[in-house]
């Protein structure tokens, strides 16, 4: 499947990609093609093996390998769970024959969306497959660390604790104007020989401080004089001299004698000069202690050494002492062991608290959680009080019963944001006023004991009748939030004259009883007419963060004006209410006791705005709270997927203009009635589907506005909430009825005129569909005076011409109702665009004979529907374009329509920051169906087959823009489709390479095909673009492994990386290294590398036979591979790919050699923090699996060492034989010794090579020679390095580069096998052998423990060079104490407490064995 077999014509189709508005270069695929096998044919290519077919024909070796574990997929490593759909509710909110009554597609597939459960495809290991920091491990970094002092930062701390200079030291410690004397042995000191001079107290960098004079405070000029304090031994006043002055006393009996000008500054420099000559005091008497204690260990050394232990026990001729001995060493090498940490534990890329790669958790859609509060409304009272009805002994109350309704309104956006909440508050007492003792008729006039009660998703209809608890959510808190009471009462009159008595009370008792005979009979006549009568508020939060305002009270009861009864009105009302001085309203004296509080944690007995109990729900449970439904903002975001059935429409009546009509005698207190009905029959009926309101039903067949007394253009601001059903059809419609209502009030009223209280005045309506939609927009509605059957056809004024229906319309059937409402509803979409989509599909699905191009005019209409529509519905809307995408295709162009109108919607949630839906409906709700057409492909064929077409089409540009940028989804969508596909047809248990017919293979080829060229030739023109596809395709094939056969998925590897040239800019050696990181993540990485023995070719093993001879001394395969050869790559194709790359990344520039660095230790750091291979068998399987890094270090030693640290041997010459050299290394325990004395040290061989080290501090410099001897030549030990003979031309490695391949270096030699590590050492060559060690020393050198204060500075001048330090940090005081400057420093350095602790715990994470190595 090589690249160059590629035929351009069927492949990739030239495509020009014209110049447009955005600035695109004129380039075609055709050239693309051309320069990227250019680039291609510089890169050597190594064939993967056919990694099925290797595993297939040694299966017997694998499985009776100790360590399959790492050479063997695990079983069932991938499944499909079904996870249950969690819900708040008690029971599923959608009704349980919702499906079958449902008739529109559109509702259908909702119903289906809200009670199906989560569909998972769970990738057993998926914890492994990412970065370490994602691995399942408790911590990466061990919990108990000792605490180790070490001397140089102890007595860096001493001498800080006794004085604040070393804080600044390489600084200017003080400064300032002092009087020098002239002083010699002939001039007397005067007053006259005094010269004002500017000095510096200054530390220098070995520590010592020196006290510099000038003429000014400008140093830059040449010094005056210099006082070197090393050689001050004390420092004295001299009030004689001169005034201030003091003397400084020398070793030398020697004085210089110094003046301040005031009393103050001369005691600040005798303190400072005091605390100086105590440092240099305490230094010598340390360094004193030293040299002696050096001195007595030299002559104890001098007298011999004791003799070994274990040598003299091997002499012993006693067997069972011998025995003893070796039981003993091995039981101390076991306690070596113990304790021992990681060797990553303490690297500061694993403590760095870095989430930037980790992806979060993709968590299923769920209802938005906004600011929730809730409303406890207690009591209601006004100042008429008194004894009703048999509450003649119990507390006064009111005489008359009012009703609350509470609604939230934002000030700010001008709109109301919730529904009406409604409590009835009134006593039992006040209550029978309206009903009387013994009956309580329901507001659709049924008797209360009629018929048995009735229950509501299982709570008893009684228990939701008087609730007084609501729970409000607000999505966008802000102080300009209100809640407001409006107060109504029974229809009785003109507002100000029911008011009156409450307003002015001169005779509190008279005056209750006036008002309570009048309410009792207006209660029994007019009981279920209301009339406004007050109006209060408050706000609820202090700021936009959501904080309850929970000491805020409700203003004073203002009376309502029966001209601004709106909610418009009350909007403007409540914005003069913030300015008191502007408020002229008329007070009713009261109290509102409503409080606001915080939604406990623990609430219970809740139900949601539909009655849905909520859990945890009691049973019986009569203190219920309820959820009052909230108007979220049209705002995109703030939408959210739909996850639950609701399906509610609000109704508001706003005004009828009745001033003009001459139909009716009388119509002045105008009442609307509300009916939902779903016939325009004489014989239709009201349907019961009203939300009642408290002390009536909780469903009813009608509701009724306010009444405005003697106003025939009254206005309204009732809210009827209605409750659709599942299936709504054309004559659905709401009707008004308008009653004139006889407010007057006759105690000698007969029977008669008790029953004229309404007089209908008027009817109106309107359907609830309009060319298959809700209607939701504000409207203006004709009056008739009669009501015939069949008056929805009298819809629009054509049709009230053409039809012969008798009807009479009121004014000549000018438009005089005004409605409006509002629809909440997550089963009925009002976009026109989505409803003509579906409904399409359903028309298709029924048989119905499709025209051409109709369904691809639909698709092209999807692009226009609305984002929030969009976002709302978005798992249904995706899952039926999937559904056309397999199934209606007819036509060719059907399936590349589809995919664009899936990429609009993909780029339009990204574009709004929601993503995350994307993910959870992948995860969750994805559920690939199979194709109803026989023929027809599935999911993840059709998708992969036309994002080819979309990447070849010059003509929509943007489009293959978008398509590169957001192939994340195309791809996972892909991956989910073909688990399915796997699982539920029962694919899983074939061979991999029969899983997928060729056909899929070869589209799967064509689409990374015509990926490379955006990538590797658009990436300057599009970024960001190619960024995303190169990681999402990285993502893919990681998770092809899992599915389907590797040895494909290797090739697409190779063509892919075969893409890239070593000349390639640095961006696409990033996409390279990020790609090949993401691959390496995958969860199985160790067994496909399949690390195990590979038998070599046969002319290979004649090469070796010479080296026979050492190979038999060891008990590890011959076979072993040690060099990034050919063979080794192939054998082990991800990880000697990602060598080759790596060795080539380390001859380019710092940010390309960075990153390589990172991806190998960062996976390095995953293996030995992995769970799954914790075993030493394990890590040293591993580690031998990356045993040609070490070889690749062999040939940057220069570049890893230096001249500072470089040890370099006496030429060898090239015919030195291994044995000679090797012999003091055949046995593990006998490898020769490293023994260094204080001044120089000697590594010492049995072959009588040394190598000098110049100090004990690790400083190495060459003896001899600078360079290497050339190697030998001979069989595998030959080994070419391209570095070496151009090592000048790239730059030597940084500190953190080094550090970090040194780490990578001791995690191998540490965890290899003592046999391997052997069996390699006799495979190298001598000076190979002479290199490794001198590794070794190099890392004792870079992770020698320098103290606290100087690692700091060395991660300062790195982060310096390489990030740039910020400039206000440069500007910033210097702080004049240890603590602060070490405060500074580690808020912006997160890793360098575990710089400091790798640095002196490194010797004990690596064994003693290791160590020596």
């Amino acid at each position: 499947m090589g690249l160059y077999a590629f035929n351009c014509s069927e492949k990739l189709q030239t495509v020009n990609i014209r110049r447009g508005t955005c600035g695109h270069s004129v380039l075609s695929l055709g050239s693309m093609k051309t320069q990227w096998i250019w680039n291609k044919e510089k890169t050597k290519i190594v064939e993967p093996l056919d990694y099925e077919n290797v595993i297939a024909q040694r299966k017997t070796q694998i499985y009776s390998d100790p360590l399959r574990d790492l050479l063997m997929f695990p079983m069932e490593d991938i499944s499909i769970s079904v996870i249950n759909r969690q819900r708040r509710t008690v029971q599923s909110t959608v009704p349980e024959d919702a499906e079958e009554r449902a008739q529109s597609l559109f509702v259908k597939e909702c119903i289906k969306t809200y009670s199906t459960d989560w569909h998972v495809v769970n990738y057993k290991y998926e914890d492994f497959s990412g970065d370490f920091r994602m691995l399942p491990c408790k911590s990466l970094r061990p919990e108990k660390i000792p605490n180790h002092v070490f001397e140089i930062d102890e007595d860096c701390e001493k001498d800080e604790d006794s004085s604040s200079l070393c804080s600044q030291k390489g600084g200017v410690i003080r400064q300032g104007w002092l009087h020098k004397a002239n002083v010699n042995s002939t001039i007397t000191v005067t007053m006259k020989v005094f010269k004002r001079r500017y000095f510096y107290l200054t530390q220098l960098p070995d520590g010592s401080y020196i006290l510099n004079s000038y003429k000014d405070e400008k140093n830059s000029k040449e010094s005056k004089g210099c006082i070197y304090l090393d050689a001050c031994i004390d420092v004295v006043q001299c009030p004689k001299m001169r005034r201030h002055a003091f003397e400084l006393k020398m070793l030398d009996k020697y004085s210089h004698y110094l003046a301040a000008e005031t009393e103050q500054e001369m005691e600040e420099w005798l303190i400072t000069l005091k605390k100086i000559i105590q440092i240099n005091t305490d230094s010598l008497v340390q360094e004193k202690k030293e040299t002696v204690e050096t001195a007595q260990d030299d002559e104890t050394s001098s007298q011999g050494k004791a003799e070994n232990i274990m040598a003299s026990l091997e002499r012993s001729m006693h067997p069972e002492l011998m025995k003893y001995g070796r039981e003993t060493e091995q039981l101390n090498k076991l306690s070596r062991g113990d304790g021992r940490q990681n060797l990553f534990s303490f690297d500061s890329e694993v403590q760095r608290l870095d989430f930037s790669g980790i992806e979060p958790d993709i968590k299923p859609f769920e209802e938005k959680c906004n600011k929730r509060f809730q409303v406890n409304c207690h009591d209601l009272t006004f100042n008429v009080l008194g004894q009703v009805g048999d509450n003649a002994k119990g507390p006064p109350t009111n005489v008359e019963p009012f009703f609350i309704s509470l609604a939230l309104f934002d000030i700010k956006n001008n709109c109301k944001i919730s529904a009406d909440f409604h409590i009835d508050l009134n006593p039992p007492s006040v209550r029978e006023m309206l009903w009387g003792a013994s009956t309580q008729p329901a507001s659709d006039g049924n008797a209360k004991g009629s018929s048995p009660e009735s229950v509501i998703h299982g709570i008893a209809e009684s228990h939701l009748r008087y609730i007084k608890q609501g729970i409000f959510s607000v999505t966008n808190p802000h102080p300009e939030i209100f809640l407001v009471a409006r107060i109504e009462k029974v229809l009785q009159g003109n507002i100000t004259h029911c008011a009156e008595p409450y307003i002015k009370n001169s005779d509190p008792t008279k005056t209750a009883q006036k008002v309570y005979r009048t309410a009792k009979q207006v209660c029994s006549r007019l009981g279920q007419y209301r009339m406004p009568f007050a109006w209060a508020a408050r706000p609820i939060f202090k700021d936009t963060q959501g904080s309850l305002d929970l000491d805020g009270r409700f203003s004073p009861f203002y009376k309502q004006d029966s001209s601004k009864l709106s909610n418009e009105d009350i909007l403007k009302l409540l914005s003069e209410y913030k300015k008191p001085e502007k408020t002229k309203l008329q007070i009713i004296p009261g109290q509102l006791n409503i409080t606001v509080e915080c939604v406990p944690v623990d609430l219970s007995n809740c139900i949601t705005s539909s009655y849905v109990p909520l859990k945890p729900f009691e049973k019986n449970c009569q203190n219920i709270t309820v959820e009052v439904e909230e108007f979220v903002p049209e705002m995109t975001k703030y939408c959210y997927p739909f996850t639950i059935y609701r399906n509610h429409l609000y109704v508001y009546p706003l005004q009828l203009k009745y001033d003009s009509q001459k139909t009716f005698a009388k119509a002045r207190n105008i009442a609307v009635c509300m009916e939902f009905r779903d016939s325009d029959e004489s014989d239709g009926g009201p349907l019961k589907c009203i939300y009642g309101k408290p002390a009536g039903s909780v469903f009813t067949t009608n509701a009724y506005a306010v009444v405005s007394h003697h106003n025939q253009n009254p206005e309204f601001y009732d809210e009827v909430k209605i409750e659709l059903p599942i299936h709504l059809h054309q004559k659905h419609h709401v009707l008004f009825t308008f009653y004139h209502v006889s407010c007057e009030i006759s105690t000698k009223g007969t029977t008669k005129k008790q029953d004229t209280v309404e007089t209908p005045v008027g009817f109106a309506w309107f359907p609830l569909l309009k060319d298959g939609r809700i209607i939701t927009f504000e409207q203006q509605l004709p009056v008739s005076a009669n009501l015939p059957p069949g008056y929805l056809n009298l819809n629009d004024g054509e049709s009230r011409r053409q039809s012969n229906v008798d009807i009479k319309w009121v004014d000549g059937a000018k438009p005089l109702l005004k409605i409006k409402s509002h629809l909440e509803s997550t089963i009925y979409t009002q976009d026109l665009h989505v409803h003509k989509f579906f409904h399409h599909c359903q028309l298709v699905q029924s048989g119905w004979k499709e025209v051409p191009g109709e369904l691809i005019k639909y698709l092209k209409c999807l692009h226009a529907m609305e984002i929030q529509v969009m976002i709302q519905f978005l798992p249904v809307i995706l899952m039926q374009l999937f559904r056309v995408l397999t199934n209606m295709t007819p036509e060719d162009d059907v399936p590349i329509n589809c995919t664009m109108v899936l990429l609009h919607i993909v780029s339009k949630c990204h574009e709004e920051g929601l993503d995350s839906y994307l993910r959870s409906f992948i995860k969750y709700s994805f559920r690939p169906e199979k194709p109803s057409a026989p023929q027809a492909q599935l999911i993840h064929e059709t998708l992969a087959t036309t994002m080819i077409a979309i990447l070849k089409q010059s003509a929509d540009f943007l489009a293959i823009n978008k398509l590169l940028k957001y192939s994340w989804f195309f791809f996972e969508i892909i991956v989910k489709s073909m688990a399915t596909y796997l699982l539920e047809e029962n694919k899983i248990k074939l061979p991999r390479g029969q899983r997928f017919p060729e056909a899929y293979h070869h589209v799967l080829h064509s689409l990374l095909l015509a990926i490379i060229p955006h990538v590797t030739i658009r990436y300057a023109e599009i970024p960001d673009e190619s960024r995303n596809v190169n990681y999402s395709l990285a993502s893919f094939l990681k998770r092809c492994f899992t599915l389907m056969d590797r040895g494909f998925v290797f090739n697409l590897i190779n063509d892919y990386i075969s893409g890239f040239s070593p000349k390639d800019p640095k961006v696409l050696a990033e996409y390279k290294f990020e790609f090949l990181q993401t691959i390496c993540n995958h969860e199985h990485y160790i067994p496909l590398n399949l690390p195990m023995a590979f038998a070599k070719p046969k002319l290979q093993r004649v090469q070796d036979f010479f080296s026979f001879a050492v190979d038999r001394l060891t008990s590890v395969d011959s076979n072993l591979e040690y060099s990034l050869s050919d063979e080794y790559c192939k054998h082990h194709f991800l990880v000697g790919l990602l060598l080759r790359e790596t060795s080539i990344a380390l001859q380019d520039n710092y940010e390309i050699r960075y990153t390589a660095i990172s991806v190998i230790k960062n996976l390095l750091i995953k293996h030995a923090f992995d769970t799954r291979y914790q075993h030493k068998n394990q890590q040293a399987k591993i580690a031998q699996l990356y045993l040609p890094f070490v070889g690749l270090l062999l040939e940057n030693i220069q570049r890893l060492a230096g001249r500072d640290t470089l040890y370099s041997c006496a030429a060898m010459p090239n015919s030195a034989s291994r044995d000679e050299f090797a012999c003091g290394f055949t046995s593990p325990t006998n490898r020769g010794s490293l023994s260094a004395d204080k001044d120089t040290a000697y590594v010492s061989f049995q072959n009588g090579h040394g190598i000098k080290r110049e100090d004990s501090r690790g400083s190495l410099v060459p003896e001899g020679m600078t360079g290497f001897p050339d190697q030998g030549s001979t069989g595998e030990n030959t080994r070419q390095s391209s570095t070496r003979s151009s090592i000048s031309q790239y730059n030597r490695l940084d500190q953190y580069e080094i550090r970090s391949l040194l780490m990578c270096y001791l995690y191998i030699v540490k965890m290899i096998s003592e046999d391997t590590l052997l069996t390699y050492w006799n495979k190298v060559s001598p000076q190979e052998l002479i290199n490794i060690l001198i590794l070794l020393e190099v890392c004792l050198f870079h992770f020698r423990y320098t103290g606290k204060r100087n690692i700091a500075r060395v991660h300062d001048a790195w982060l310096s060079r390489h990030f740039g330090v910020d400039r206000k940090s440069q500007t910033m005081p210097a702080l004049r104490n240890r603590s602060g400057v070490m405060q500074a420093r580690l808020q912006h350095l997160s890793s360098l407490e575990s710089s400091f602790t790798l640095n002196h715990t490194l010797k004990s994470a690596i064994s003693p064995r290791s160590s020596v190595q």
